[in-house]
């Protein structure tokens, strides 16, 4: 099984992942923490030295890299890795993808204490801008989103309703 969690900033992606894969006994990749491993140095770091461009042809490149060495992985994507360099065709193809769909008003919440490590938000002034931020990128990004074939809403998207999502989807599929 090779499971992508693609969403939002906050939406969980790395939480879960780490629960399903522990859950179906297979390895757990965040691509962000791969990057940093690889480049041995942080997002924020790659963003301020090097650029968002630069750090968006990273991740394409871990992300094929990592998707071609591992015959079976829960992988949680970078937010925006869905919306770049052909990233998501990369995904759809590879393996199953899950986008966990948590509403803006929840995300703010569970970032307004990360928000400063995040190279993205990191910049913004207040909980308003950060709100600002958050929806304007969802509506940018929601038409790669909406591509996964399973889909999760919170407040229900716990790792018991992902198995059984995923359940389902391997008895039609």
């Amino acid at each position: 099984m090779k499971l992508y969690l693609i969403g939002m900033p906050g939406a969980g992606k790395t939480t879960l992942g780490r629960a399903l894969a522990t859950a179906y006994e297979v390895p757990f990749l965040d691509l962000d923490e791969e990057i940093v491993r690889r480049e041995q140095r942080s997002v924020s770091e790659l963003f301020a030295q090097e650029g968002e461009e630069y750090f968006r042809q990273r991740e394409a490149d871990v992300l094929r890299d990592v998707t071609a060495r591992y015959p079976a992985l829960v992988l949680a994507t970078g937010g925006g890795t869905p919306c770049f360099h052909h990233n998501l065709e990369v995904l759809l193809e590879t393996g199953l993808t899950l986008y966990l769909s948590v509403p803006v008003p929840v995300l703010l919440q569970r970032l307004l204490r990360a928000a400063a490590t995040r190279p993205l938000l990191a910049a913004l002034p207040d909980e308003a801008a950060l709100e600002t931020r958050l929806q304007e990128t969802l509506a940018a990004r929601q038409q790669f989103y909406d591509r996964a074939p399973l889909r999760c809403t919170a407040p229900t998207c716990s790792l018991e309703a992902i198995r059984q999502l995923l359940a389902r989807y391997n008895t039609t599929a």
